[in-house]
């Protein structure tokens, strides 16, 4: 019976489904998380007679007799809306409000990511939580007991003097297609050729990436009503996928009692 195979992927597409709803509420509270969503695509179609068919009277069949069987996932997208900020008070925390992305070297690798919650190592170099340093890199004096980020991107360190003892500039980075990138976990994302090549912003520019909060972090873009609300949907949906098998099952067992 068609329907059972039918049901059947019904069902595995509602557990991707729960799979990414799961992800995304585990995330709810991770810093510049953005939020995954499932794509789903009908499968081919079984065309029994196909819609504008001839029929016994010349004439033509308006609808035709089209089954299909069943559906997959397309795509699992990511999605960057922008999320709420939240007030740190940290001088070197930094939430971008706009498109754009922070970059960081992992070894040789360049990545990308909006987790603004940078912090300086021994050396002075200002790096992620991983201790990867942000690119361009940019050291902060020894001698700097204050550091101030404007919103284009202008940080300044001064001494206990008020002296500036370091001016640098922050850059962020745009994408044509964000939804195109890889992401690697921990925050990080990496160019594929589906998210375009990577184009260096000044923060408050014509490009359109944004501008720097400085004392804010983004936080997640999850949001925990809306994913509740899609696992209960995915959840009936999948009970209902689960009754098909069912009675088709049983409409199996009544015609073999008719045969016996």
């Amino acid at each position: 019976m068609r329907c059972l195979w039918t049901a059947a992927t019904g069902m595995e597409a509602q557990q991707t489904n729960m799979d990414i709803i799961a992800n995304n509420l585990a995330n709810a509270n991770t810093t510049g998380y953005k939020e995954s969503r499932g794509n789903f695509a009908d499968l081919m179609y079984q065309t029994i007679v196909p819609p504008g068919a001839n029929n016994a009277n010349n004439g033509q069949v308006p609808t035709g007799i089209q089954i299909g069987t069943g559906v997959k996932t397309g795509s699992v997208e990511k999605l960057f809306t922008q999320g709420n900020f939240t007030q740190t008070g940290n001088n070197l925390d930094m939430a971008i409000q706009g498109r754009g992305f922070f970059k960081v070297l992992r070894g040789t690798q360049e990545s990308y990511t909006r987790d603004g919650s940078f912090k300086v190592d021994q050396s002075g170099n200002i790096v992620d939580g991983n201790g990867y340093q942000v690119q361009p890199q940019i050291s902060v004096p020894k001698t700097a007991v204050n550091v101030s980020i404007d919103p284009s991107g202008v940080l300044t360190a001064t001494d206990a003097s008020g002296n500036v003892v370091q001016t640098s500039n922050l850059q962020l980075y745009l994408f044509p297609n964000p939804a195109g990138l890889q992401d690697v976990g921990s925050n990080y994302y990496i160019t594929t050729p589906a998210s375009g090549n990577v184009s260096t912003a000044q923060p408050g520019g014509p490009e359109g990436a944004g501008t720097i909060l400085q004392g804010y972090l983004e936080a997640s873009n999850t949001n925990v009503v809306n994913e509740m609300v899609s696992m209960i949907l995915s959840q009936r949906s999948y009970e209902a996928n689960s009754k098909v098998i069912k009675s088709a099952d049983e409409m199996m067992q009544m015609a073999n009692n008719v045969v016996a």
